[in-house]
């Protein structure tokens, strides 16, 4: 039966692997062919993430994207380890709430670096003619904070914001390589993240009530990940996904 979310036979490096959003996109991906080159800080995590997975050619790589400097070496290392890369998902990030007089330079500098400009870095080496195959595609988790921020999520809101706004110039610079380079805002998933959001004293109660259709499940949100990863959306680039439950409507 045709499948048109079909990846088999397609190398995905998937960063922030170890839970949320990143684990359920390793797991669905891998049951829909895909290899998996896995990136994440825990390595106790990451390997639950992999016995979770179907198929054995998966191999995790351990690495914090507060290091900017050293997202080439770990690239150069995938590739030479597990071949050319045909999608890059990168849901590695960092979300923290502070009231306006607290957002200082020095925490916004580690919200930008860890969620953007890390995303960045990664897109400009992935891209590089001797690390990803043409028909590649690249995606960026954001949020929908990036245009509809609540209360004190300003660091956070303009990280997501500035990868949105990111992909329009790469996608344009990438598309003679039909490289495709996407973001994804999603609403509220059902991650720790999220439950570290009520923790803080955020009213989620009030927030779930405008999200009409529900806290989105982990593997819900992987399947619009594989869905861009997929040749189902190859005319798709340059733009935002908005996964959002009906948040913004």
């Amino acid at each position: 039966m045709l499948n048109p979310l079909n990846i088999s036979n397609k190398h995905i490096v998937v960063t922030g692997a170890s839970s949320g959003i990143g684990r359920a996109t390793c797991i669905q991906a891998s049951k829909l062919g895909a290899k998996i080159s896995l990136i994440s800080r825990n390595e106790d995590k990451i390997k639950e993430t992999i016995a979770l997975m179907e198929g054995v050619e998966h191999k995790y790589y351990l690495f914090d994207f507060d290091d900017i400097k050293g997202i080439d070496n770990i690239i150069s290392q995938i590739v030479a380890e597990q071949g050319m890369i045909d999608g890059l998902v990168h849901s590695a990030g960092i979300g923290s709430n502070r009231p306006i007089k607290l957002v200082k330079p020095d925490f916004v500098e580690k919200m930008m670096r860890i969620n953007y400009l890390s995303f960045v870095e990664l897109l400009r080496i992935v891209s590089s003619k001797k690390n990803s195959r043409e028909n590649a595609s690249f995606i960026g988790i954001s949020s929908v904070a990036g245009s509809h921020g609540e209360r004190t999520q300003s660091a956070y809101a303009g990280s997501k914001g500035a990868m949105d706004a990111v992909v329009h110039s790469f996608a344009k610079e990438l598309a003679p390589r039909k490289i495709r380079v996407n973001t994804i805002a999603f609403g509220m998933v059902d991650t720790d993240a999220y439950k570290n959001f009520a923790i803080s004293g955020c009213n989620t109660d009030e927030l779930l009530e405008k999200q009409i259709c529900g806290i989105i499940p982990t593997e819900y949100a992987a399947n619009a990940i594989c869905f861009l990863l997929s040749d189902c959306s190859k005319y798709i680039t340059g733009g935002t996904l908005n996964y959002d439950a009906g948040l913004l409507s």
